[in-house]
């Protein structure tokens, strides 16, 4: 086992996904030494390297898998599940969701493909800086700790990102094969939490119209 690998777990974090301040401080020494045990723990299989300054040990030396979900948020610090990854994870569309889509803050949307979890997807929405996270909670897999929106703001960021207009309730109950009983879960709370978020009107529209739709205006 590496000199690295050894490091990581008698700190304890061999369920972390690292970042290179966390190596340089269990490492010590140069950054030619900290490259050099870096690359050797990779050449033989013991650390795996999501990105450039994002590490893992690998399966054989974690308790647990890593979540999809908290690779995303360490790429994109600050980020949340949403869309239909959050609907899926929520058991509100019944097709399963092979992509992890997140809600980034700022202007940037990126995607990234990972061997083992697939693809990760950051998209940017026009929404008011300090309601970004509402309607957005903190959910718990083996210890490991995600932001994921509720079923409503998913929902609602997906008309968001798409710029979509209210045609009835055919698209929600057809074409993505909510349940009618999901949909009445919607409370009239969330309908005012909602039109705090969005910059467009046309999504504020949107949410008028779904209102007016279930009878919680």
């Amino acid at each position: 086992m590496n000199t690295l690998t050894n490091k990581i777990i008698e700190q304890g974090l061999a369920n972390r996904i690292l970042k290179v301040s966390q190596l340089k401080r269990l490492v010590g020494g140069s950054a030619q030494r900290r490259h050099s045990l870096v690359n050797r723990a990779i050449k033989t299989g013991e650390l795996s390297r999501f990105q450039r300054g994002l590490y893992m040990l690998n399966e054989r030396f974690r308790d647990y898998q890593c979540h999809p979900f908290v690779l995303a948020q360490a790429i994109a610090p600050g980020s949340y599940i949403s869309f239909e990854t959050a609907l899926a994870y929520h058991g509100w569309i019944p097709e399963a969701v092979f992509t992890t889509a997140s809600v980034v803050p700022g202007r940037k949307s990126r995607q990234f493909e990972q061997e083992k979890m697939g693809i990760l997807n950051f998209q940017p929405l026009a929404v008011q800086r300090e309601y970004f996270l509402e309607l957005v909670s903190r959910h718990q897999v083996n210890g490991q700790t995600m932001l994921v929106a509720k079923p409503c703001r998913a929902l609602m960021d997906l008309v968001c990102l798409r710029k979509l207009s209210w045609e009835g309730r055919d698209w929600l109950l057809e074409g993505l094969r909510i349940d009618p009983e999901s949909l009445a879960a919607i409370t009239a709370n969330d309908i005012k939490i909602l039109k705090l978020i969005y910059k467009h009107k046309r999504v504020n529209s949107y949410l008028s119209c779904l209102s007016r739709e279930l009878d919680i205006d």
